[in-house]
């Protein structure tokens, strides 16, 4: 044995290149092994298998291990090098792992292999020792004593390779994670076994606002967010492998068995490691990131398709809610298909003029006196008719299209606010509608501030409304600060859509806002001694002790307008009073019904006096609103209670 130790050691020494040193070993533990054959592999950073040496066996078989991803049934060298451990398999002929390789080894009569996996300094497999019998049997005691000395010979051999081909290996590595880069991501992708749907399966990470990381804190903190990331999904998707694919984007090929059946849950282990705080020069950072996976199923052509299903799965996955994991299902093309081309035609609508903004007054219950208005956005088709918003609600989950679709309403009201003011309307306030991708932008109050100071409006007379799902439907704590932020900024925050499923009160104890609107859910089924009644009541009295005021939504008819007046509800809107209308109807509507304080000190919050802020004394007016009726044009589209249309 120390003969060719020395042998083998000289040869390393002298730099004689690793296929013959490798060879030469072979050569020399099958002369000390009669009828054993001797192979050698070596197993590249990105998982593929390489041979090295291995003179006693078929050509062919080499040929066709060479590049094999390995994994759990991956022969023995590719199951030992993937499970870490040494694999012995008795009975080629029957074993399962050999399934894909054992017609070359059966024939050259070869029935049993022994392989060891060979580690570097660094504790990583890069490599594998093995040896083949020609019977179904189990290594000696001597045989491996012969191993052990020679996975350490090995070892030297490809450290010493690894130093030589560190410069070229860099091609094929990413330099800030240290994990195998895009080109080892194709290369592996192309090679991984599709013969069995369900044996592996893919998964792509986002890692979600990294450019506001950068921009907040510096590129060095998010270069350190990176490599922290890198290293939490490696360690957690162990012994699979993690791929940068660049930027913000990672993937993961997984073959554990356990992982691939449970996709979810696995996701889960990842996102919920992810997304510990982080330690990034020297601030405190909480990453967050979205999966979308595919595991490879019947009707999958090639490793390609499932990394498109990923790629949908993904987009779908950022697109509805960040900070989660989708899995692809068949159909989901056809969804993404659909949003993209709502996005795609809201984009052509921005770039030829024909976004509209229409406007719902926000009536006072007791007078039925204009007090505001909701601006509502509104798409004109190419052929003239009106879409609502909630046509191409899905838009907004493009942060680019929704960044300009808000733009572009933020410059029409100015306008609007701007010409109602000139026509000496005793115009209040204006509500605008804010996505969930504004307030990550970081650029909304200067947005705000910007088209309202164009027009020489000031910004008391704008409401930003939040809907429940933006305002806690997504978990995002960057929202809440920015809700803090534009109100430390003076501007008056409403929470849309209130009781549709997010909301609690106690949120509003950390992240206040200054209005409720109701939603019309609750409006539409009250009822005298209904619940809906003790349950809306009960919000106006805690509402009112918070200091936040209430506008009921979705008024449709007098018997809901005199039953919330009743219990102290003071403001509201609804096709009962008027849909949302043009600019040019809604200028005449305000010229008409505008609330004139008079003598009475007003709430500069809702144009209410004072006396009825509290909610309570509303009701002595609710009787004689009841039977008010105000004359209005035809082309208002405000409707008196008398003369109800909707």
């Amino acid at each position: 044995m120390l003969r060719f130790q020395n042998i083998i050691l000289e040869m390393i020494a002298t730099g004689v290149a690793l296929d013959v040193t490798a060879k030469r070993l072979c050569y020399e533990i099958e002369a000390l092994l009669p009828g054993v054959a001797c192979s050698i592999l070596r197993v590249e950073r990105d998982g593929l298998l390489y041979p090295l040496a291995a003179p006693s066996l078929p050509d062919e078989f080499s040929k066709l291990v060479k590049g094999t991803m390995i994994g759990p049934n991956v022969g023995s060298c590719g199951s030992a090098a993937y499970l870490r451990e040494p694999v012995t398999v008795t009975d080629i002929e029957t074993d399962p792992r050999w399934s894909a390789f054992k017609p070359l080894i059966v024939e050259a009569g070869f029935k049993a292999c022994w392989s060891v996996p060979i580690y570097n300094a660094e504790g990583v497999v890069f490599g594998t020792f093995a040896l083949y019998f020609k019977q179904e049997r189990v290594p000696s005691t001597r045989e491996q004593d012969l191993v052990s000395a020679s996975i350490h010979l090995c070892a030297i051999a490809l450290e010493r390779h690894d130093r030589v081909l560190e410069r070229e290996r860099r091609a094929s590595i990413d330099a800030l994670t240290d994990l195998p880069n895009r080109a080892s991501f194709d290369a592996a992708l192309s090679q991984l076994n599709c013969d069995k749907p369900g044996t592996w399966a893919l998964m792509i990470v986002d890692l979600d606002n990294l450019k506001t990381i950068n921009d907040t804190f510096g590129h060095q903190a998010g270069d350190q967010l990176l490599q922290s990331v890198a290293r939490r999904i490696g360690t957690n998707v162990l012994p699979d492998h993690v791929f940068r694919l660049g930027g913000d984007e990672f993937a993961i090929i997984l073959q554990a068995a356990g992982a691939v059946a449970d996709l979810s849950g696995t996701a889960e282990r990842i996102l919920a490691a992810v997304g510990t705080v982080a330690s990034c020069s020297g601030h405190m950072i909480q990453p967050r990131a979205t999966i979308g996976g595919a595991a490879f199923s019947p009707g999958d052509k090639d490793a390609q398709t499932v990394h498109k299903h990923a790629d949908f799965a993904l987009y779908h996955a950022k697109e509805t809610g960040r900070g989660g994991f989708v899995r692809y299902w068949p159909g989901i093309g056809t969804a993404i298909k659909q949003r993209i081309e709502v996005i795609q035609d809201v984009d052509s609508a921005l770039s030829e003029g024909r976004i509209e903004a229409y406007y719902q007054p926000v009536i006072r219950l007791d007078t039925r006196e204009v007090i505001g208005m909701e601006a509502l956005c509104r798409l004109r088709k190419p052929e003239g008719n009106l879409v609502s918003a909630g046509a191409f609600h899905q838009a907004t989950t493009d942060v680019d299209v929704a960044a300009k679709l808000t733009q572009g309403m933020l410059d029409l009201v100015a306008a609007d606010v701007r010409s109602w003011l000139e026509c000496g309307i005793p115009f209040q306030h204006v509500g605008i509608n804010i996505s969930a991708a504004d307030f990550h932008s970081g650029t909304l109050f200067d947005r705000i501030k910007a088209a309202f100071g164009r027009e020489n409006v000031p910004l008391k007379h704008v409401i930003l409304e939040v809907t429940e799902s933006v305002y806690l439907g997504q978990n995002d704590p960057i929202v809440a600060q920015e809700i803090k932020s534009l109100r430390a900024h003076g501007l008056r925050i409403a929470l849309d859509d209130f009781g549709t499923g997010f909301a609690s009160l106690t949120h509003l104890l950390t992240v206040p806002v200054d209005i409720i609107k109701i939603d019309k859910s609750f409006v539409s089924q009250l009822q005298v001694d209904d619940r809906s009644v003790a349950i809306v009541s009960g919000l106006l009295d805690i509402a009112r002790k918070l200091d936040i005021r209430v506008i009921a939504e979705g008024i449709e008819t007098e018997d809901q307008a005199s039953l919330l007046a009743e219990i102290g509800c003071g403001l509201g809107q609804g096709y009962l009073f008027s849909a949302a209308v043009s600019p040019q109807s809604a200028t005449e509507l305000l010229l008409k019904h505008a609330q004139h304080s008079g003598k009475e000190k007003v709430d500069p919050l809702y144009g209410m006096p004072d006396r009825f802020v509290g909610g309570r004394a509303i009701r002595k007016q609710a009787g004689r609103a009841k039977k008010a009726s105000i004359p209005v044009s035809d082309d208002s589209g405000y409707v008196a209670p008398a003369s109800r249309a909707i």
